[in-house]
């Protein structure tokens, strides 16, 4: 039956269980799992009971999980409460179905819903029949941890940070243990083990064998599981510190280092914004999100949640956003001013948002762009760049805030009167990876070919996605996943859904030199009343943002609206000037941003791209072309360099602590001062001459850690003359070193052999070992001389002997407690 090692396996697959628990909000699902290990192992040893062939293992544990499951999920439909009926099972399909669906409306930590509870539960019983098959039933333990790692393969798919350590350490030291708990067994039926060090155990004597009713011993396993949990114990030490030690293997840097370059900072992650994206538009119920109220007299704009900043080549994403405390929205505090904005018309909006309590893992606030205020409860922070709003700890779900916010207003010839832009800006915004298409620039520039101002490119990027380019909008298309969708998307197909249509136009312009990036929020949503708006799953949306100074970041919709598109997409006016659908000049129009607009010198002026190149600082065009590398930092390289820099030092301070020590045991103490108080006890205990023997024993044990750490050989089987002799031929030592290593080995010799004391006094020993020791450093080569400097070998001899001589010791101990049971359970002779 193995029932050790159906408890293993059980705990194997608990442990490994455990790196589930970043996908769900609540810990519930923890004890349906354990429930279906529970069954399955139960299962499993009900199969091995009856002596059943091995596939029946699987069956028998399978047969379990569907009782466990009747009977928590569905025992009013299951015959006797846990026997599945049809109704049951029945029941159970649709519950699998409900989680699934669940399970993709959701991202990351998702709500503990009965359907994905059922499906944790499955998924996790169904490991655990593989174990307990594999481990148990076939002794097969190694493949075992394939399923074990397949449950680590979920998290490490869904969320960027996966499994914390902590859990990866839990379920490694599971697996190593069955590992182990195996290996015992089978070594445990070879018979008595010969190891190197044990406890004796009691000989019976000749004749005699065990009594009556008294079981033989077990082997003396008990040195062997030792070194299996020292190397188990390492291996899991080196896998989960190594890669927190190497700068970009860790996603907060060397052992958490964020390179904030500040006390107190974070940094935030969260799940993909666009993961989510689809989901919201594709659902069946169209749920309402939220509801606000607005005093703005030109009708309410968009509500943004992310400002996605960094196309990488194959998606946008946003910045590594580094928190800090004085990021922390304040009752009463002015939020930072909106990069660029400065002229144009603005006024003041305020909105009241009362987020629905059925929305979950909104940490990000939808707010109007560009907020000055923001009350609400919680610890909710703003990211200055961006004004993006979020929470390191809470969720909008169930909140209501009131937002105050600018919102510009500007016109055509405003925006086309924009001046140069600031050489960060164009740094940071108008980065593009060098793997894009030629195809793709080219496009950008024939579609946008003899405009004459920034507007008027992005103008006719925006007509020519909604009107002239042959786009439609479809919500079956896939998600773009990489750089090739959204160039099949732009050549080829030409059907999406908002997340192409703005990460398409952000990318083109900025590969016209127009800083751009995509926002991802909401759309105005319905009006309900007067005053009153609802915003619904399916008005979640994607655009692009523009950067023109002056008037900052304002937004265009290169998605079509209406019944034919995103239905309450709306395009700004000041993107709806009349202009040329093709080549050539722009149209005269009182709003279109030509020569004859206000501003008509700028529309006169060399192209957007050409003209923010002038502006930028020397050798700043090359950076903002290649990918982006914005989010480097020193701090987490120089923090590695440090700390291997402190490692590489540990064997040299070793060493000198080590000379130092061993010499400082034998200085004598100062004179005492006349009319001073007497030292304490242990001061006067020192006050005694030092030993000339200990003196003789210190040089030499100097001399050849010396020795040794400049690579000379040295025989343990000669005496201190011998060794003497044979180092004075090897190095050809001169007078003053061949005088000094005669009385360090006559010291040794007297102390060792003969009761008379040696004449050298410490200080002379203590010379004398220094000129050996520069005598063996002559000698060498430079190689060997840096190797006793920074790596001396005579300190891993140390640490190696520590180390051993602490092995053995806890070997005793645990042979010891693994004998305490059986001398305790020995009846006692009389």
């Amino acid at each position: 039956m193995r029932i050790r090692m159906t408890v293993m396996a059980g705990l194997a697959t608990v442990a490994g269980s455990l790196g589930l628990y970043p996908l769900y909000e609540k810990a519930g699902w923890f004890w349906a799992g354990l429930g279906a290990v529970l069954a399955a192992a139960g299962g499993g040893l009900l199969a091995r009971r009856l002596r059943l062939p091995a596939p029946m293992n699987a069956v028998f544990g399978l047969a379990a999980l569907l009782l466990y499951l009747d009977l928590v999920y569905a025992a009013d439909l299951a015959w006797l409460v846990f026997v599945p009926s049809p109704e049951s099972v029945g029941h159970l399909g649709d519950l699998a179905g409900e989680g699934w669906r669940a399970a993709n409306r959701y991202a990351a930590p998702v709500p503990l819903l009965p359907g994905i509870a059922m499906l944790t539960a499955t998924g996790i019983g169904l490991v655990a029949v593989m174990v307990d098959l594999l481990a148990v039933r076939l002794h097969r333990t190694a493949p075992a941890g394939l399923p074990l790692l397949a449950m680590y393969s979920v998290p490490a798919a869904v969320r960027e940070d996966g499994a914390g350590w902590l859990a990866f350490g839990v379920g490694a030291l599971g697996f190593l243990a069955l590992l182990m708990a195996d290996s015992r067994e089978k070594v445990g039926g070879w018979g008595r083990t010969v190891t190197s060090r044990h406890r004796p155990r009691e000989v019976p004597l000749a004749g005699t064998g065990p009594r009556p009713g008294e079981e033989p011993e077990p082997p003396a396993t008990a040195a062997l599981a030792a070194s299996g949990r020292r190397i188990a114990l390492g291996a899991v030490a080196v896998a989960v510190l190594l890669p927190a030690a190497v700068p970009g293997l860790h996603p907060r840097g060397v052992f958490g280092l964020d390179g904030g370059g500040g006390s107190g900072t974070r940094t935030v992650t969260t799940p993909d914004p666009l993961v989510s994206l689809k989901r919201e538009l594709t659902r069946l119920d169209d749920s309402v999100v939220l509801t606000y109220r607005t005093d703005d007299p030109e009708g309410p704009d968009y509500l943004r949640l992310y400002a996605l900043d960094r196309f990488d080549g194959d998606r946008w994403t946003y910045s590594p956003l580094k928190s800090s405390s004085k990021d922390r929205i304040v009752f009463g505090r002015t939020l930072p001013p909106p990069p660029g904005l400065s002229i144009g018309r603005v006024h003041k909006v305020t909105t009241t948002v009362h987020v629905r309590p059925e929305v979950r893992n909104m940490t990000f606030l939808p707010v109007p762009y560009a907020p000055t205020s923001v009350s609400i409860r919680g610890d909710w922070r703003v990211h200055p760049s961006s004004l993006m709003v979020y929470s390191l700890h809470d969720a909008a779900g169930g909140r209501s805030y009131t937002v105050e916010s600018l919102r510009a207003d500007p016109t055509a010839g405003q925006l086309a009167a924009a001046g140069g832009y600031p050489a960060d800006i164009v740094a940071h915004y108008t980065a593009v990876p060098k793997n894009i298409p030629q195809e793709v620039r080219k496009l950008a520039e024939r579609v946008t070919a003899g405009s004459a101002t920034a507007l008027t490119q992005a103008v006719r990027l925006q007509r020519w996605f909604t009107t002239t380019g042959g786009f439609s909008y479809d919500l079956s298309a896939p998600a773009p996943q990489k750089g090739s969708d959204l160039v099949d998307f732009l050549l080829h197909s030409k059907h999406g859904y908002c997340e192409q249509y703005a990460a398409s136009m952000a990318l083109m312009a900025r590969i016209l030199g127009i800083p751009s990036r995509v926002a991802m929020g909401y759309t105005p949503g319905s009006e309900v009343r007067p005053g009153e708006w609802v915003v619904r799953s399916r008005d979640a949306h994607a655009w692009p943002e523009l950067y023109f100074q002056g008037t900052g970041w304002v937004r265009f919709e290169p998605t079509p609206s209406g019944a034919a598109g995103q239905g309450t997409a709306v395009a700004p006016a000041y993107s709806r000037p009349a202009v040329s659908a093709g080549g050539g000049s722009d149209s005269s129009s009182a709003q279109a941003p030509d020569s004859s607009a206000p501003g008509g010198e700028a529309a006169a002026s060399p192209s957007a791209g050409a003209r923010h190149r002038d502006d930028q600082a020397p050798g700043s065009t090359s950076a903002a072309q290649d990918t982006e590398d914005d989010g480097f930092t020193a701090t987490p390289w120089m923090a590695g360099a440090l700390l291997t820099l402190m490692l590489l030092g540990v064997p040299m301070a070793l060493r000198a602590y080590t000379r130092r020590r061993r010499w400082a045991a034998l200085t004598p103490p100062p004179p005492p001062v006349p009319g001073a108080p007497p030292r304490p006890g242990p001061a006067r205990r020192r006050a005694a001459p030092p030993d000339p023997a200990g003196a003789a024993h210190a040089a030499w044990r100097e001399m050849r850690a010396d020795a040794l750490d400049h690579g000379l050989e040295w025989r343990a089987s000669d005496s201190p003359r011998a060794a003497a002799r044979r180092l004075g031929e090897l190095l050809d030592l001169d007078g003053a070193s061949a005088r000094a290593l005669t009385r360090i080995a006559r010291a040794e010799e007297l102390a060792r052999y003969s009761r008379s004391r040696s004449p050298e006094p410490v200080e002379r020993l203590r010379a004398d070992v220094k000129t050996v020791r520069e005598a063996f450093a002559a000698s060498v080569g430079r190689r060997a001389r840096w190797r006793a400097r920074l790596l001396p070998p005579s300190t891993m001899a140390q640490t190696r002997a520590a180390l051993r001589t602490a092995s053995d010791r806890a070997l005793d101990v645990t042979a010891r407690l693994n004998a305490l049971p059986g001398r305790l359970a020995r009846p006692r002779r009389r």
